[in-house]
């Protein structure tokens, strides 16, 4: 094998190998965005008890993410309280996090427990995560951190 062979071979075996070592976004934002949570007001949720959609005018960032509020009274309350208000793992599918995968929401997929909004791929996926859902947590609240760059948030 040539010089050149071995060379576009590490490259290669690099390329391919990496993404598998790379640690996902604290805060799910899709392929192709930067948005949170699919851009739904994520304090609406407790304040109005259903998904409402955010407006660009109310843009905070947090955890390299764009947060979206549907009021400037929504983005002041995050901005006091984001743990409070942020949804768990940092929007992922919590079901998907119980089984230490990362997944995206629907946001009509939601339930709020202990305080907390937990968000899941679809309504589907939300039956079965009911049924195992305080398993579920406990599981998604020990891979959230290890699958995920949110460490470097988090005090220590």
């Amino acid at each position: 094998m040539n010089k050149f062979m071995k060379y576009l071979s590490v490259v290669v075996f690099t390329l391919f190998t990496l993404p598998a070592f790379a640690l996902d976004d604290a805060v799910g934002t899709g392929v192709f965005n930067d948005t949170a949570i699919d851009g739904y007001d994520t304090v609406a949720y407790f304040t109005q008890g259903k998904p409402v959609e955010g407006d660009k005018k109310f843009e905070f960032l947090w955890r390299d993410a764009n947060w979206r509020f549907s009021s400037q009274e929504n983005l002041d309350l995050f901005k006091q309280n984001p743990d409070k208000y942020a949804a768990q793992f940092g929007g992922y599918c919590a079901w998907a996090m119980a089984g230490g995968k990362t997944a995206g929401i629907d946001p009509d997929a939601w339930h709020i427990e202990d305080g907390k909004l937990y968000l899941n791929y679809n309504k589907n996926v939300q039956k079965e995560w009911f049924t195992t859902m305080d398993a579920d947590i406990i599981s998604a609240n020990k891979n959230y951190p290890e699958i995920t760059d949110v460490s470097k948030y988090l005090s220590h």
